[in-house]
């Protein structure tokens, strides 16, 4: 079961394990997709969709080896948007993925975020840093809600013998992303092949890791066969670069004009951004191998043909 599996990378890892012939149960409530992703995979006889609210309790017939928690926004503009939503997918909805495990002796894997560690005072962040986050501002619903989850899940770990794993998800791109959806690398690339300016919060010298989404999927298929890790383990690219760096690189691959636009700096908007993956390289044997360059050109290639403004590329 993978739940969110309608989005971004949720329906990136359930290509991947249908590719290894497991049966895929896709579970999502469709409040930030549209189904689109996963359409294709409707005639796969190992795939099932299930539109519905985690929240609200999970049950399944037959055997489940792995749930896969990915339910959630993940966006700014979205998470602002369902603030409530949020913090529920993050408590009762990791309480219902959990209990289901438990109920069928299944490998529990948390999709938890780079968010845990805010605007982090330790560089890079290992998984032993407990973090910088502002409990009370607007940021903290999607912060929060992934902290609780993994206290959760370490609880039903120690109490019930769930056999968990969590993974801490940096800044990932690639096809799939939405337009709008007011992560960096979608406004960026949608801005550029539209010709608008790209827009930067602040003077660009924030930092961001971006890890391509066909390495992290690798990552998190890798959690989730070393049953008995429970982590948190870091999963990202630490190639680290600017905001600034990233608009240049994306204006270069899309041959766009654009200018660069600055506005006000968000509010608890982490400053920099970089994961420590030594911990990942141990116990999981995994590196990111796609580079930047190679993503992104992917990247841009997928929006232009989705914009149908085809593929003037460099």
């Amino acid at each position: 079961m993978v739940t969110g599996g309608a989005g971004f990378l949720g329906s990136h890892l359930c290509e991947a394990l249908l590719a290894r012939e497991y049966e895929v149960v896709c579970v999502d409530n469709l409040s930030t997709s549209d189904g689109s992703n996963v359409s294709h995979l409707l005639e796969d006889s190992g795939f099932s969709f299930v539109r519905t609210d985690i929240t609200e309790g999970l049950t399944i017939d037959g055997p489940v080896d792995v749930v896969a928690h990915l339910a959630s926004p993940a966006s700014p503009v979205d998470y602002f948007r369902l603030p409530l939503q949020t913090l529920d997918v993050g408590s009762r909805g990791s309480e219902a993925c959990l209990r289901l495990a438990a109920d069928h002796g299944a490998r529990y894997l948390l999709a938890s975020t780079s968010e845990v560690y805010g605007d982090p005072l330790v560089h890079p962040q290992p998984e032993t840093y407990w973090g910088n986050v502002n409990s009370i501002g607007p940021r903290s619903v999607y912060d929060e809600s992934k902290r609780f989850a993994e206290a959760l899940s370490m609880a039903w770990a120690r109490e019930r013998g769930v056999d968990v794993g969590i993974v801490r998800i940096f800044n990932t791109y690639g096809p799939r992303l939405r337009e709008g959806d007011g992560r960096v690398v979608s406004n960026f690339i949608v801005q550029a092949l539209t010709g608008r300016p790209l827009t930067i919060y602040g003077d660009g010298r924030q930092t961001r890791s971006l890890c391509y989404q066909s390495d992290m999927i690798t990552g998190i298929m890798a959690m989730l066969d070393a049953r008995g890790v429970t982590g948190p383990v870091n999963l990202g690219n630490p190639a680290e670069l600017t905001v600034l760096e990233l608009a240049r690189r994306i204006l270069d691959a899309t041959g766009s004009s654009s200018e660069v636009l600055h506005l006000e700096a968000l509010k608890d908007d982490p400053t920099r951004r970089k994961p420590d993956i030594a911990r990942a390289k141990e116990l999981l044997g995994w590196t990111p191998k796609v580079t930047l360059a190679d993503g992104l050109l992917n990247t841009v290639s997928w929006f232009a043909d989705r914009l149908d403004l085809g593929t003037s590329l460099k």
